[in-house]
């Protein structure tokens, strides 16, 4: 067995390996990967093969870390809920009943580990007549918050959050609210979203024309909307906070095998589309592991081969030895036998060979090594037909392969927590930073470097020293004394250009039968023009879809990257924030939270108004307490700029950081939250009275890692963070 990282075991302590009643971990990872392959070879035995001898094969692919499947086949393989599969697609009919039952299947789906993607575009749109009732329809929007709020109350088995995708065809009525409808930061927190597009409107959008709208429950054309002026709405959202994406859905449905049906929506990343009903197996090789410099290219082909072929014949096991949360769902899967093997460390391959991420020769290699990887797996896949049969909705005329076990072999997901215990980069982004902090023991800070980059440096710098350098960049291009060979070869995100992401996501979706998830990067500074033109380049070059992220453009963004963080500007408003007296009274309040006890300390004015806010929690120099101090800056800053306790109190109660429901008797949820509880003390006090009753909102902070506090990535439309290994995604 390869040698795990820290961090892999940490992630895989807090929500992979078993536990006893107590929640103590009573497995190790050796034993994991044994329970799962086992598990998994059990499809083997009913077809009267050597299910031991396949275990064993199995186990040395995954406990070598060339391969590992989705989470929930990591989780609940060879356990009693057998739920194996990453995501689904269900169908949201125009009926009442209809609606609430996708809301029934959603939790069943949740609580077992899975994700969910629906189109919204059979209801009828808002105001639309309901005959049964005489009343109106509310429309897609406001029954996608039912689904939003069902999410927030399922806890999926103690091991993922729920996560969904809502799509809506850019024809339906109520496009333009679907759009706006994610501008409120504090709602469909549990939501992506993306708009379907159609060819016919980006027809209208080159031919700068209108494009009909049309009315699901009759099928009538019931107005027209500009394209231009529709586009133009996505584009400011996505420029604004990442969403909606897009999903060119008719490309989607010229690749689909099975004829006869209609791919309405994807998974929550974006990366597989989905028949209603249907869910997906993925998994993914590292492809850091397949470096061979003797060979032509420097990728050992005849071992990744060897890994494909056996990949593909566990994922189709999976789909066998899987237990369905809905009978529906296993009819259609089974009749596809969709698998998606997909890859990670890709980025790592890239440095290892000394290959730039946006040069000519990454992007033809990205196209070799997808092509190799998808001719090895529907050979695979003809040879499980030829011994197992084709998959029983096989059509000559339409499937991808003249004979196969599989409707669909490969898709490029987003690897997230996977990547973590594989030590690799995530799917086919590049490196997001050369160093990152973990904290440990709430105070020390660990920087953690990629290997890569201190294998090479190492010759000429010490650890410490690197490890000095690297604090606060996310990028190494300004440092000139490391060879600028070197920063060609290590670049990271952000310095690579929209058009470079997107050719790159473009190189591996022409050799991937179902999509690629990947995030399209933007600096803070970028336009809308641009991100237009990264919409328009990823048409022209044949995605099946496309998620951007502008840096720091979501409320609340961690920009910290080792240990210290980006300077921000400062406010050019001049603020008068008076002479402060040299002594001053006021009051300390202590409130329970989740990272120890804080206390908030206000003091007033002479004439009884208040005036600062110090707020302390825990010992001195740690996360939490750093982040309750600048809470306390700039409160009194905003209350020395004459804005009243009230209106601070509203902005920061109810702000949630963790998954329970609050500490102590007065639920806090956060630091922020705690600080607002103090200060509806405070004005208890004040006016001898209890607080006055304040509109309440309920805010999730989405900058932040909702286990660590630590910083996120935005990675193919999963978040990730690297501190702790919370991931959103498989």
């Amino acid at each position: 067995m390869k040698e795990l990282t820290k961090n892999a075991i940490t992630v895989l302590e807090r929500r992979y390996l078993l536990k006893d009643a107590e929640g103590k971990v009573i497995e190790t990872p050796d034993q994991m990967f044994w329970r799962v392959a086992q598990a998994v070879a059990e499809a083997d035995r009913s077809k009267n093969s050597n299910a031991l001898d396949w275990a064993g094969k199995y186990y040395d692919m995954m406990s070598n870390l060339d391969f590992l499947p989705n989470s929930p086949t990591l989780m609940n393989a060879g356990r009693e809920l057998g739920q194996l599969s990453a995501c689904f697609v269900l169908p949201v009919g125009d009926s009442m009943e209809e609606i609430f039952d996708a809301i029934k299947n959603t939790a069943l789906i949740h609580k077992s580990g899975g994700g969910t993607g629906f189109s919204f575009s059979r209801l009828r749109p808002s105001n639309d007549r309901v005959n049964s009732t005489s009343g109106v329809s509310s429309g897609p929007v406001s029954f996608m918050r039912v689904f939003n709020s069902a999410t927030d109350v399922i806890k999926q088995g103690g091991t993922r959050r729920g996560a969904n995708m809502g799509i809506l065809r850019v024809d339906h009525p109520d496009i333009k609210e679907f759009i706006r409808c994610k501008e409120n930061p504090a709602e469909f927190n549990n939501f992506n979203i993306s708009v379907a597009i159609t060819d016919e409107f980006m027809g209208a959008l080159a031919d700068d024309d209108v494009y009909a709208l049309v009315n699901p429950h009759t099928g009538e054309v019931v107005g027209t909307e500009s394209a231009a002026e529709i586009f133009e709405m996505i584009v400011d959202r996505a420029w604004k906070n990442g969403e909606p994406g897009i999903v060119f859905i008719d490309r989607m449905n010229e690749d689909n095998p099975l004829p006869g049906t209609v791919i309405e929506s994807t998974n929550p990343c974006g990366e597989q589309p989905l028949l209603p009903y249907e869910s997906c197996n993925l998994g993914s090789i590292n492809l850091g592991n397949f470096v061979d410099e003797k060979e032509a290219g420097g990728v050992d082909y005849h071992r990744l081969r060897h890994v494909v072929k056996l990949a593909v014949r566990f994922l189709d096991d999976v789909i066998d030895v899987n237990r369905y949360p809905l009978p529906e769902i296993e009819e259609v899967t089974k009749k596809s036998r969709k698998i998606g093997l997909g890859v990670m460390g890709w980025a790592d391959l890239l440095v290892k060979l000394r290959i730039p991420y946006n040069s000519d020769r990454a992007f033809k290699l990205a196209g070799d090594v997808m092509e190799f990887i998808s001719l090895q797996a529907w050979e695979a896949s003809e040879d499980l037909a030829r011994e197992r049969g084709a998959y029983p909705g096989y059509c000559a005329d339409t499937a991808k392969a003249p004979l196969s076990r599989n409707a669909t072999v490969t898709t490029i997901a987003p690897t997230g927590s996977i990547s973590i215990i594989a030590n690799a980069s995530s799917g086919v982004e590049p490196l997001f930073a050369i160093a990152y902090t973990k904290t440990v023991m709430d105070e020390d800070k660990l920087v953690e470097v990629h290997p890569e980059f201190l294998r090479v440096m190492g010759e000429t710098m010490s650890w410490l020293k690197i490890t000095e350098r690297l604090k606060g960049k996310t990028s190494i291009q300004d440092m000139e004394d490391i060879p600028e060979d070197i920063r060609r070869v290590f670049l990271t995100a952000h310095d690579i250009s929209p058009m470079e992401h997107v050719r790159m996501q473009a190189a591996f979706q022409k050799f991937t039968d179902n999509a690629v998830s990947k995030t399209v990067n933007f600096p803070n500074e970028a336009t809308k023009k641009d991100v237009e033109a990264a919409f328009l380049y990823a048409w022209d070059m044949g995605c099946k879809g496309v998620t951007v992220y502008r840096d720091g453009s979501r409320d609340n963004q961690v920009l910290s990257v080792a240990s210290e963080a980006k300077p921000v500007a400062e406010e050019k408003t001049p603020i008068d924030k008076g002479d402060r007296p040299s002594m001053l009274l006021g009051r300390t309040f202590k409130q329970q939270t989740g990272c120890g006890s804080i206390y908030v300390t206000i003091n007033e004015t002479p004439e009884g108004k208040p005036f600062e806010l110090f707020a302390t929690i825990g010992k001195a120099g740690g996360c939490a307490d750093s982040q309750s101090q600048a809470i306390g800056r700039m409160v009194s800053m905003a209350w020395r700029s004459g804005i009243t306790a009230e209106e601070v109190l509203r902005q920061l109660s109810d702000i949630s950081c963790h998954s329970h429901h609050g500490m102590g008797d007065k639920r806090v949820q956060s630091c922020a939250d705690a600080v607002s509880k103090a200060i509806r003390e405070y004005i208890g006090v004040k006016t001898h009275n209890s607080a006055p009753v304040l509109e309440k909102k309920k805010v999730r902070v989405n900058g932040a890692c909702k286990e660590c506090g630590g910083q996120i990535e935005h990675e193919g439309g999963c978040v990730v963070c690297h501190s702790c290994g919370f991931s959103e995604c498989a």
